[in-house]
């Protein structure tokens, strides 16, 4: 069947309108969560069918192509970038682009001209449903990033203490209003009559809000959340969402987690080059280790390319949740997370659940 590059495109366009930065401080605000909007998605499946799924096209050549967002999901790579900037890696040429949104990733990897690409994680199953399997995910390389914060002495120190509360937050129809929900519900707290949600546009709004009301609490991602402590010392850390989502499933078999962003390849381009992505993936752990055990060090390659400036980097790493999980537990977290999406928009997945190819095992 005949999937439209529109209908990609215009998924990326509303995952990245909660994923990607912009504006100049970090902006970096909004390298949050991702997903779409059942509007827009119901919109883009009224566009005509014009792309084919993920191109078969096979490059010969040595060079790797790989993309991410600035904001987290770009932070763990910054010492595999270096690294293959200063020529220190031998075994092959890895071209690395950091795009400013989803939508500038999307068509890349429909067309065939990235082969890797770091994604919001929800957008890794619309793409493997939307390209019929033309999409693996690799790894779950960023966990949750939402943060629940306070301005002053909001007196929030467990979930249960947002009851009755009124909640800034951005992502209506979105992964932020599926995560908080679950988490919420989980907790035994009704989301449409325990608490009050007010729901702005962008993450900017909901900081003005937070700012604007005294003892106020807001629902907020990393970066973001140190570029305001940055700004306001008032602003504090009430609740890690992750942590909160880790504690609902600590007694699961196979627990789930809340997560960001994953690694995604052309399925194509892996039949075709097995070996580089063996070597792509031992490159980019031992990226990921470095970022979380040098921070200072990590922070300064991270302002080097741009991601984020470098002062908001130190601070932020730590609470990125950047990591890289493979294999059997990536799928377990991942497909539960994914779970926690469809049950509440199946628009959100792209439709359905992945099948098992859709976790690569290595």
């Amino acid at each position: 069947m005949k999937k439209s590059l529109a209908f990609l495109c215009a998924l990326a366009l509303s995952a990245s309108a909660l994923f990607g930065c912009s504006g100049s401080q970090g902006a970096s605000a909004n390298s949050a969560a991702e997903t779409t909007t059942e509007a827009q998605t119901t919109a883009a499946e009224t566009t005509a069918e014009e792309t084919t799924a993920v191109s078969d096209v096979t490059e010969n050549d040595a060079a790797m192509n790989i993309m991410a967002l600035k904001g987290p999901t770009a932070m763990g790579m910054v010492e595999f970038m270096n690294a293959a900037d200063s020529g220190e890696l031998t075994d092959g040429t890895y071209n690395f682009t950091i795009a400013a949104s989803a939508d500038e990733v999307t068509p890349k990897i429909v067309k065939g001209e990235a082969d890797i690409a770091a994604v919001p994680a929800n957008l890794a199953s619309v793409l493997y449903n939307n390209t019929e399997g033309g999409v693996k995910v690799l790894a779950v390389n960023t966990l949750g990033v939402l943060y629940i914060v306070e301005n002053g002495e909001g007196g929030v120190s467990s979930v249960a203490d947002l009851k009755g509360k009124t909640i800034y937050a951005s992502g209506k129809g979105a992964t932020p209003e599926y995560a908080l929900n679950y988490i919420l519900k989980e907790n035994g707290i009704d989301p449409e009559t325990d608490v009050t949600i007010e729901w702005k546009s962008e993450h900017a709004e909901c900081l003005a809000a937070l700012l604007a009301d005294e003892n106020s609490v807001a629902m907020l991602p990393q970066p973001f959340v140190t570029t305001a402590q940055m700004k306001n010392e008032n602003v504090k850390v009430a609740l890690d969402l992750t942590k909160e989502w880790d504690q609902i499933q600590a007694d699961e078999a196979n627990p789930s987690a809340l997560i960001t962003g994953v690694v995604i390849a052309r399925t194509a381009y892996m039949e075709d080059h097995p070996e580089a992505i063996s070597a792509f993936l031992t490159h980019y752990q031992d990226s990921v280790t470095f970022v979380n055990s040098d921070v200072t060090a990590a922070a300064a390659l991270v302002g080097k390319y741009d991601i984020v400036p470098e002062a908001v980097a130190l601070q932020a790493i730590p609470a990125c949740n950047i990591t890289f999980i493979t294999n059997t537990e990536m799928k377990d977290k991942l497909s539960g997370y994914l779970n926690v999406l469809f049950e509440q928009n199946p628009k959100s997945v792209g439709g359905e659940l992945p099948a098992d190819d859709f976790y690569y095992t290595w």
